[in-house]
């Protein structure tokens, strides 16, 4: 399929050829007849790829402040690598979509196949959206119309905050689409409504709508326009739309107010408050997100759980009803807003000048055939006979900045890559020359040339595609952690006697950093004291991460890292484990923990894992004490010796052991032999569910071996 993406290191809007999306359970999936260019959004995202790296930088002060904070801990070098790989990542366009169902995963109930949908799909031929992003549309509203119930549910929430009543007077600060359609919907409401914008065509536009609209560039001083239109009252409400840098825009807002009257923001501006503006008339403000409550509420939109309607009335699905059931009863008429039809190949006509005068609303049009195609094809590379042919399921940040590098660098032949939404596939596969972008990562299963299956997916995903690999008959190296649960496990150990795959792998990587292999080799064997602590920092409570159904929570899901690298370090395995955390919930504080572990060599190690500390501090200091002898690494880039003969220092530039990981491993499918026993990382695997149960019952646990 097609799908219009923005690449945001040099501003170029591009029709990409991608995999189709794989629908999920709680999504739907849409073959798409039109979509609507949101002009004003879209047109940022558009300028903010065409700037410079200077100019980018000066639009997001608070990130370059982290980028900043980075540097100090991980050194200049890996930020720059970290930022640019961030803006090599294009973003999918769009956000108002229509088109008719395709498929429909477990647990949807509000729409079946072949029905109608609006939804805030992207600019793609074929999308897969949550449920509670999207809505039926009723049967005499056209798919033109529909492209206009996202756009309309922004200015609808904003109404909302608003609260207007029948006759108070509201003002719209700035008549593009979402203005327009705000206007309209007010004066649907029974308000007296006033709108001013600087395009004479927005301006002439209200006006046949009914709404008392004026162009200030014409004469017209918009607080006092307001002012006599109010009879020197004052706007009851405010309802800015506009996108614009200036200051002024929410003084007037304040100045054309009344007493106690209310302003909310829905669009762009600046926002240096004069407070004599909000303390003399005690105005209330308040900022519009997006489509309602349930917006960037991942357990409502991704997971599907409603909100109660006794609770809350309004989510962003039931405006989007509103929307389309304004649409169909007449209240609201948009099909005068669109100004062009542009066929989705012809897509330069709209994104080539998305300054120019009387643009308001442009409509992408599909084609009806669509094609339909789960894998595409980058290049012809032949990979028949090779040993070592790799294929990845798992397409996010950590294989863009990580994998697909230090693959690139062993020189592993790479075949495939899968994401189940395709466009990051299709990314990645240019990046690191691979030969094959798909949507479902059964292709790679199946695939005869891949021997060697990475899986770099979400948690949860982690132990059904190990399972489906190993019984493919491959070789499989995981991203941490192996699986989420005793019984996960087992399934695995059971499934690895059976299979034919000669390696099981996970991502491990500690252990292969050069620091850690040289302070190995100078501790030598004999019990030690190891003390590591891993300044994680803090990850909001909301995070996927932090889910013990998806993430497993941080114990399970990252500290594994160091627990392994402790096994590493003391030459022996773990034989009983104690864990304690700071607060009463273990749930709730498994990201500031102390993880005791005693190993069968007579080695006693502690795993401190705070979330809770400063960003200036090293991110991760590992301690170890034997025979006199004291060795300290520092962040990954200094290793210090105390006590150590013939040895005191050394430096490298910021090494975790990915790169020295991956070259082992493309290695170690050639020859057989596995670059972490198999018997250690199961070892590791069950440490890290005993340390959750250690927390629970507030005793050691033994570890079964």
């Amino acid at each position: 399929m097609k799908q219009l993406i923005q690449d945001l290191k040099n501003g170029h809007t591009l029709l990409e050829e991608v995999p189709d999306p794989q629908v999920k359970s709680g999504f739907v999936l849409i073959k798409t007849t039109r979509s609507l260019v949101s002009l004003g959004t879209e047109r940022m995202l558009v300028e903010f790829g065409k700037a410079n790296f200077i100019q980018k930088a000066r639009q997001q002060p608070d990130r370059v402040k982290q980028v900043l904070d980075k540097m100090k801990t991980d050194g200049i070098i890996p930020t720059l690598e970290a930022v640019f790989n961030k803006l090599n990542q294009p973003l999918p366009l769009g956000y108002c979509n229509v088109g008719i169902v395709e498929a429909v995963g477990k647990g949807v109930h509000g729409l079946r196949i072949g029905d109608r949908a609006a939804s805030n799909g992207n600019h793609a031929e074929y999308v897969c959206v949550p449920e509670n992003l999207t809505a039926k549309i009723p049967d005499n509203v056209s798919d033109e119309d529909a492209a206009f119930t996202v756009i309309g549910s922004i200015g609808l929430e904003g109404i909302r905050l608003c609260n207007p009543t029948l006759g108070e007077t509201i003002v719209v600060i700035g008549l593009g689409l979402i203005g327009l359609v705000t206007a309209e919907l007010l004066k649907a409401n029974g308000c007296k409504v006033i709108g001013y914008d600087f395009d004479q065509q927005k301006v002439e536009m209200a006006l046949s709508k009914g709404i008392l609209a004026f162009n200030p560039a014409h004469g017209n001083d918009p607080v006092k326009f307001v002012k006599q239109a109010t009879n020197e009252i004052g706007a009851d409400g405010v309802i800015i739309t506009a996108s614009n840098k200036s200051d002024e825009i929410i003084h007037q807002a304040a100045e054309m107010s009344r007493i106690r009257g209310r302003i909310v923001l829905v669009g762009v501006i600046g926002l240096n408050i004069l407070r004599d503006d909000f303390f003399k008339k005690e105005l209330t403000f308040q900022v519009s997100c997006s489509y309602g409550p349930g917006r960037y509420d991942e357990n409502y939109e991704q997971k599907g759980q409603d909100y109660p309607i006794g609770y809350v009335r309004w989510t962003e699905k039931r405006n989007f009803e509103t929307i389309l059931n304004a649409i169909s009863t007449g209240q609201l008429k948009v099909n005068s807003l669109i100004t062009e039809r542009v066929p989705l190949e012809n897509f330069g006509q709209i994104y080539g000048d998305m300054r120019k005068q009387g643009s308001i609303a442009s409509i992408l049009v599909y084609p009806v055939d669509s094609k339909k195609t789960n894998t595409v094809i980058l290049n012809n590379q032949i990979f028949e006979g090779r040993k070592g042919v790799f294929g990845i399921i798992g397409a996010g940040n950590f294989t863009s900045s990580t994998i697909i590098p230090g693959m690139i660098a062993a020189g592993a032949s790479m075949k495939f890559i899968g994401s189940s939404g395709g466009l990051t596939a299709k990314i990645l596969a240019k990046k690191g020359n691979i030969s094959k972008a798909t949507s479902d990562y059964q292709e790679i299963l199946k695939d005869k040339d891949v021997d060697t299956v990475m899986i770099t997916t979400r948690h949860n995903l982690h132990a059904n595609m190990v399972l489906e690999s190993l019984k493919a008959g491959k070789n499989v190296f995981v991203e941490k952690p192996l699986c989420l649960n005793k019984e996960e496990l087992n399934k695995i150990i059971n499934a690895k006697l059976e299979s034919n795959s000669s390696q099981l792998i996970v991502g491990f990587n500690r252990r292969f950093a050069p620091l850690a292999k040289k302070m190995k080799q100078i501790l030598g064997d004999g019990p030690k004291n190891i003390s590591a602590t891993m300044n994680a920092g803090f990850i909001p409570s909301n995070s996927w991460v932090h889910d013990l159904q998806v993430g497993g929570g941080r114990i399970i899901g990252e500290a594994c890292h160091y627990i392994d690298l402790c096994t590493f370090l003391a030459g022996s395995k773990v034989r009983s484990v104690c864990m304690n955390s700071m607060g009463e919930n273990p749930q709730e504080n498994t990201d500031n923990a102390s993880i005791l572990l005693k190993y069968e060599n007579g080695t006693n190690a502690v795993i401190n894992y705070f979330a809770n500390g400063s960003k200036a501090y090293s991110k991760e200091r590992i301690e170890a004490y034997t025979q006199e002898k004291t060795l300290v690494i520092d962040n990954w880039r200094v290793l210090t010796g105390y006590g150590t003969k013939g040895f005191s220092k050394m430096k490298t530039r910021l090494d975790k052991g990915h790169k020295e990981q991956f070259r082992l491993l493309t290695e170690s499918i050639k020859t057989g032999k596995p670059i972490i026993p198999f018997d250690e990382i199961v070892n590791t695997t069950k440490t890290s569910f005993a340390a959750i149960q250690s927390l629970k019952e507030k005793r050691w646990v033994e570890i079964e071996q």
